[in-house]
């Protein structure tokens, strides 16, 4: 269960982080990737504006379920656009840029498969501490040792 309560907070934190890169370095990347500048830009402030969404949903107690519906849905579609963006400069990207545009199609398409399986438990953000197993006090005062 912890694993499934950091899903959010892994989705979000590489977003802003591989957002952040991509708008810091865009130039470097653009020539690096063979892709243009203003795509690479674009694609850095969708990183950074979803993880903005995500983040807004990980730090909440309780998730409107609609909303992670659409958490789920701009996963699989941005997953989508980056298989196009594949398809669509295959013959102009270098291999780094082929290789950003279809890691980051699995990587995104991954999390929106586990949040769409893991959806009714995502609603609810657990308490502290209430996915670890009881402690040995805990287990001790229940057997009156």
């Amino acid at each position: 269960m912890r694993a499934i309560s950091n899903l959010l907070w892994i989705d979000c934190t590489a977003g802003a982080v591989v957002g952040l890169v991509v708008l810091l370095f865009t130039a470097q990347l653009s020539n690096l990737q063979g892709l243009p500048h203003t795509l690479v830009r674009f694609m850095g402030a969708v990183n950074v504006l979803y993880a903005s969404f995500s983040f807004f949903l990980a730090t909440r107690s309780k998730r409107p379920k609609p909303l992670i519906k659409l958490l789920v849905f701009a996963n699989s579609f941005w997953s989508l656009v980056c298989v196009c963006l594949a398809v669509a400069f295959a013959d102009t990207a270098t291999f780094l840029g082929l290789g950003h545009l279809i890691a980051e199609a699995i990587f995104v398409g991954s999390l929106a498969a586990q949040e769409w399986r893991w959806r009714a438990q995502l609603v609810h953000r657990p308490a502290w501490g209430a996915t670890r197993p009881h402690s040995v006090s805990n287990v001790n005062n229940r057997e009156g040792m």
